[in-house]
């Protein structure tokens, strides 16, 4: 077989690992909080911390691989993520797999910001659109399946396999990249921006951090109201870091392209709305509704099967008609989707949400494609790389802020609506503790719950876990419907450079095209 054949067949192995891993996690969160007795925020960085990783180091890792060697970058890529994922499988209580996940953030960030760089140097004409085209297909499936296999795994021996199954793919993709992948460089690369890439990591983590602590000390305690003024201190400084650096990681004067503006905000409303909101509805559905992780993968394949037929009619769409009536609409259907699953009561089955997350999978589907075209497409080549890292950056920072701010207003929710339910019995004098440990890891997510009482206890606690759940499902649907209103007045057909795509047609290419054009 050709070596350009070889270099994507390793580089679709390593991103189905990669992009596996997104939506993998996501079913097993009950068994590990089960396991560790975790409390709703030590779950939300479960996922956060790999998404952190992800959004602090894509462009910078995308600098390196220039700098440095795409192939060689590629491969510690591959390393770090493999061995992230035997540390989390290794894992022996909460802050072990968080860290643990920022490591495999860390190797996962890295392969995402060389592979299409990889595929662009090896192939050319029309088989660079072949390439792409199966890659795209690869992400697809990778990102359908993942709940289903998650379930599997979870139910079938152990949520740590969901980890260790990433162990042989990644000997074989290291196998393939070592012996049958070229080497490239690009001669003209500037060095990496360290200070943006210090103080935006540093005001992101910050953020994240203190968002998270709201829901377990409020908004008034040091320990949260510290890490914010210093997440926006930090902003300050990246702001300006970056308008003195000569190279820098976000070039501001992008900004005055509406449509660049416009698909930023696509890029973290649909990441901040739908895709943190699937945390939330996974523990609804094991916790509360005491489905197996394996159920609860299957039910979920409604949305990504919907996403994934879609996402095929946009792409075809993309070609024919301004990707602003793809996008704004997108965003549109999926806070219909989501309000469709909103009035969820104690009682409720999981039917109530088959509309919502079919609906939300083709407004998802809908939205994806035409936001890579327009990620690259507003610009000139030579910079397609730095706009595209970009807008994969704010779908990280999207999931990253999206779970940890509707984490603490779903907490919030929890606890009130527990101590409301049990005021009325004999435990209303241990209603504030018990809906602390509902939260913390002792009552409906982690640990077992007392005996006396388990019953109102349950009850209270499943009550909470809904009204929580609507609060945090109307906000998604009012970020979609917004974010829907900026697509539609900020994305215009004539900012899309002619190399990229004529006036009613786009550039398509497989999502987060990113770092590829100019590499």
């Amino acid at each position: 077989m050709n070596r350009k054949w070889w270099t994507l067949s390793a580089v679709c192995v390593g991103i189905f690992m990669l992009l596996l891993d997104l939506t993998i996690v996501n079913v097993a969160l009950p068994d590990i909080a089960h396991d560790f007795h975790a409390s709703i925020a030590d779950l939300q960085w479960v996922i956060d911390a790999y998404a952190l990783s992800l959004a602090a180091l894509l462009l910078t890792a995308g600098s390196l691989a220039d700098l440095l060697g795409r192939r060689a970058m590629f491969l510690v890529g591959i390393v770090v993520f493999t061995a992230g994922s035997a540390l989390c499988g290794v894992s022996t209580g909460p802050l072990f797999i968080i860290l643990a996940r920022a490591f495999q953030g860390v190797g996962g960030a890295i392969m995402f910001a060389t592979s299409l760089a990889l595929l662009a140097n090896a192939f050319h004409g029309k088989e660079r659109g072949t390439a792409f085209g199966i890659y795209g297909a690869v992400t697809g499936i990778a990102i359908a399946v993942g709940p289903v296999l998650g379930g599997v795994l979870t139910s079938g021996i152990s949520w740590r396999w969901i980890f260790y199954v990433n162990i042989p793919i990644g000997v074989v993709a290291l196998v393939m990249t070592l012996t049958r992948v070229e080497e490239s460089r690009n001669p003209n690369a500037s060095r990496p921006d360290w200070l943006g890439f210090i103080t935006f990591s540093g005001a992101l983590g910050a953020l994240v951090y203190g968002l998270i602590e709201s829901s377990i000390d409020g908004w008034s305690a040091m320990a949260v109201l510290v890490p914010l003024i210093a997440a926006a201190v930090l902003l300050g400084a990246f702001i300006v870091v970056e308008r003195l650096q000569r190279s820098p990681m976000l070039d501001f004067s992008l900004l005055k392209k509406p449509t660049f503006t416009g698909g930023l905000i696509a890029a973290f409303g649909i990441n901040g709305s739908v895709f943190a909101l699937i945390t939330y509805i996974v523990l609804y559905l094991q916790d509360s509704l005491g489905l197996s992780a394996v159920a609860t993968g299957v039910r979920f394949l409604l949305m990504t099967g919907a996403t994934f037929l879609t996402a095929a009619i946009a792409g075809r769409l993309t070609a024919h008609m301004p990707v602003k009536w793809l996008i704004a609409p997108g965003f549109v259907v999926s806070g219909i989707g989501i309000v469709l699953m909103t009035g969820l009561a104690p009682a409720s089955g999981w039917t109530h949400l088959i509309p919502g997350l079919v609906v939300c999978g083709v407004g998802i589907g809908m939205v994806n494609v035409p936001l890579a075209s327009t990620a690259v497409g507003v610009v000139e080549p030579a910079r397609s790389g730095m706009a595209s890292g970009i807008n994969s950056t704010l779908r990280q920072v999207g999931t990253a802020t999206g779970i940890a701010a509707l984490g603490t207003i779903f907490s919030a929710k929890l606890r009130a609506t527990v101590v409301s339910s049990l005021a009325a019995t004999p435990l209303r004098h241990a209603a504030s503790s018990i809906a602390s440990a509902i939260t913390n890891g002792s009552g409906l997510v982690g640990g077992a719950r007392p005996a006396a009482h388990a019953g109102l206890i349950a009850a209270a606690a499943r009550a909470g876990f809904v009204h929580g759940l609507n609060d945090i499902l109307w906000i998604g649907a009012v970020v979609c419907f917004v974010s829907a209103v900026f697509c539609l007045f900020l994305i215009r057909q004539r900012d899309f450079v002619a190399a990229h795509a004529q006036p009613g047609e786009s550039d398509v290419r497989p999502p987060s095209e990113q770092l590829a054009a100019a590499r």
